[in-house]
């Protein structure tokens, strides 16, 4: 099997719209393993539609805890049960995700204890196996190397670019951050990084269609998020491979299209660049 990122979800924000692409999630293939990285709603329907077999999940990150992040961990590994989950899944985040899954687990009791008992279903409870990331590399496992840095995404302060590496193979998820020079020096020559953006000329327009009361989401969205631009300046510090632009701010928008991501980015880095789409696979 070909190594190979799939952006599952690709719009920034939790809402959807009609004609929208979803929240932010993602599928890495690394020598044959499936590793997901965030859950925002719709990465189940995305993993099966790549042809995931639920029920063969192992391994799960989540960057940070904002809901466009995480929304569906707790569904997914439900779906992945019922689907004949039956082995461990590790899920690996910032402190407090445990948190989101036993409160999880509380709501679907009844459904889970039906399921268990008048199925013969494992306990889902035990098969959720979590653990806190840290700064540096946390996971080196079966050739497999991960290492996490933390960015810059206020108000939340648990929040984590996450690099891959397996073999000769190198990948690096900005997650959620606002331009981080020290960024390039963590996705040094990296095959491919993928990194949050949005375009500011497009802000107000979204502003306007939200219709937000005042005008904390916009300070939020320029003091936490990462232009195209210095996303690409990031790329191009880094000496990566490939840039693929995610989390796109705005994602849905018909006035800026295709040409306008790459308009911004261009000036700044001049490798193969990948606008994200939900859908969209990139061979490593």
């Amino acid at each position: 099997m070909q190594n190979e990122v799939v952006l599952l979800g690709t719009k920034g924000g939790p809402a959807i719209r009609t004609g929208s692409s979803n929240p932010t999630s993602s599928l890495l293939v690394l020598d044959g393993r499936s590793i997901v990285v965030d859950c925002g709603l719709g990465v189940t329907r995305g993993l099966v539609d790549q042809g995931v077999q639920l029920k063969a999940i192992e391994l799960i990150f989540v960057t940070h805890l904002h809901s466009d992040h995480y929304l569906e961990l707790g569904p997914l590994l439900h779906t992945a049960w019922t689907a004949g989950l039956k082995t461990p899944v590790e899920i690996w985040g910032p402190k407090g995700l445990e948190t989101y899954w036993n409160g999880f687990l509380q709501s679907m009791d009844a459904d889970i204890q039906l399921r268990i008992e008048d199925e013969g279903r494992p306990d889902l409870g035990a098969l959720a196996r979590f653990h806190v990331i840290e700064e540096g590399t946390f996971f080196d496992r079966d050739g497999l190397q991960v290492a996490a840095l933390r960015n810059l995404h206020p108000p939340l302060v648990d929040t984590y670019a996450l690099s891959f590496r397996q073999n000769d193979t190198h990948v690096v998820f900005s997650g959620d951050t606002r331009y981080f020079p020290e960024l390039a020096d963590f996705a040094k020559d990296a095959d491919l990084l993928i990194h949050e953006a949005m375009l500011e000329d497009a802000l107000p327009a979204l502003m306007a269609r939200i219709g937000n009361a005042d005008d904390r989401l916009m300070r939020h969205l320029k003091r936490s998020h990462t232009s195209a631009a210095d996303a690409a300046r990031i790329a191009t510090g880094a000496g990566v491979r490939a840039l693929a632009l995610h989390h796109l701010l705005p994602a849905d928008d018909p006035d800026f299209t295709h040409a306008d991501w790459v308009k911004a980015v261009t000036p700044h880095f001049d490798g193969p660049l990948y606008i994200g789409s939900d859908g969209l696979r990139i061979e490593i």
